[in-house]
């Protein structure tokens, strides 16, 4: 006999032993199921909640999804259906032992008041910030003699040199700062004096020159490096670099080496990485349902996560598509401009009871979950279910705050307890 056949025959006798235990088990009461809502036990017909008449139904003894208000015969097996007294298909529950519940794993969570919205899908394109853009130009006439930055996407640093330039204008600039300089000399050398004396004259002479110095490297800006050998050498350089105060990504280059260039000329984009966008596209209806603050997930290809603020929504569309906007910070350099992450958008955010949504069993017949009722015994509930959002679920009907359901394993225990219903009714089959 092979493997396969004595697993079929183990699992054949498994099947047959239940069902001759849930035949031979006396019927129980259904059980009250006090933290919920929608579900109540039968009420005996003097009850206040009873009303003038139990509720009479039939149902399939094998099939417990068939079901009517008259007598009549199951239209899959043909059976007989038999009154079921009011009790529905799932009324009767489930009770199993601790041990049984911590081999399934079965893990219980409480229904929970909490803040929920409406979960509105999106997809978003990761951009450069435009009040980030820096551009880079030459304050004088000249020739690009050699660009330090070749390709867009290059990395630049503050006080990076970006290119080198030949300028007659730059030149004569130079000259005047040498000048400049020695004149200084000359008025303290007048005035009798040393460099370190204190005399207030000399000293705002030295803080004049200070500050040619920093002009000539900020307004300018000429290297360091530059400046140096110019005062060095007390001549004039003739190709200057050229450095940035800036850091951030080339994004453009307008210069090329050898090409003449005027003022004013832009010759480099930079652009600041550092915080991003996420430009999100909205259908009209999307965009009438959001509002600016609204919380956003925002999921790209590689990361985790992130947890963000609905900044921007533009009045106008575009192609029958609304403009939305979230402002992310980069500092670590992860999100790259030009690649494309989901986006979930929490709109009309309120309070509700809210449960996991694995909780919640999903079908064409409803939604339910297992309300625990203590002492292992669990119970198919019917659930009116409303907004999700991330791994939740807003119940708007069914349950209690506090109430105790499985949140996994609710596939076991439902067909354990449409089981003990089918073998319950098979018995008042046999009785009527």
């Amino acid at each position: 006999m092979t493997k396969n056949k004595a697993a079929f025959l183990v699992l054949a006798a498994a099947a047959a032993a239940a069902l001759y235990f849930y035949s031979s088990r006396p019927a129980r009461p259904p059980v009250p199921a006090h933290s919920a809502d929608a579900q109540t036990a039968n009420p005996s017909p003097d009850s206040p909640e009873a009303g003038p008449a139990i509720h009479r139904n039939w149902v399939c003894p094998m099939h417990p999804e068939i079901s009517q208000d008259h007598p009549g015969t199951c239209p899959i097996c043909g059976m007989k259906l038999v009154e079921s007294n009011g009790a529905g298909a799932h009324e009767h529950g489930i009770q199993v032992d601790s041990a049984t519940v911590q081999r399934l794993g079965i893990r219980l969570t409480s229904v929970k008041q909490g803040m929920i919205g409406q979960d509105i899908l999106a997809y978003g394109n990761i951009v450069v910030s435009e009040n980030s853009l820096y551009t880079v130009h030459t304050r004088y006439d000249g020739w690009i003699r050699k660009l330090h930055v070749h390709a867009v996407g290059e990395q630049v640093k503050p006080d990076q040199v970006v290119y080198e330039i030949y300028s007659p204008d730059m030149i004569a600039r130079e000259r005047t700062y040498l000048s400049s300089i020695d004149q200084r000399k000359q008025l303290v050398r007048t005035i009798n004096t040393t460099p370190d004396t204190e005399n207030e004259y000399v000293m705002d002479l030295a803080m004049d020159a200070a500050n040619d110095r920093l002009r000539l490297h900020s307004e300018e800006g000429v290297s360091l490096e530059t400046i140096e050998l110019i005062e060095g050498n007390k001549q004039p350089v003739d190709v200057v670099k050229i450095v940035t105060g800036h850091s951030g990504v080339i994004t453009q280059i307008d210069a090329r080496e050898g090409s003449y260039v005027t003022a004013s000329m832009p010759l480099f984009t930079l652009a600041d990485v550092s915080r991003v966008w996420v430009d999100v596209a909205l259908y009209p209806d999307q965009a009438g349902m959001v509002k600016a603050g609204d919380p956003v997930t925002v999921q790209t290809q590689n990361g985790e996560p992130i947890k963000a603020r609905l900044d921007f929504i533009s009045p106008v569309a575009d192609n029958n598509k609304v403009r939305a906007r979230v402002y992310l910070d980069n500092a670590n350099l992860h999100l790259r401009p030009g690649t494309f992450a989901d986006v979930s958008i929490g709109a009309h955010p309120h309070p509700a009871l809210v449960l996991p949504r694995s909780a919640v069993l999903y079908s064409a017949h409803g939604n339910m979950v297992m309300l625990c009722l203590g002492n292992g015994h669990f119970l198919p509930v019917p659930v009116e279910t409303g907004s999700e959002s991330g791994g939740s679920v807003e119940i708007v009907s069914g349950l209690k705050e506090s109430a105790e359901v499985a949140v996994n394993g609710q596939f076991l225990l439902d067909a354990a307890s449409s089981m003990n219903a089918a073998a319950q009714r098979m018995q008042e089959s046999h009785a009527h």
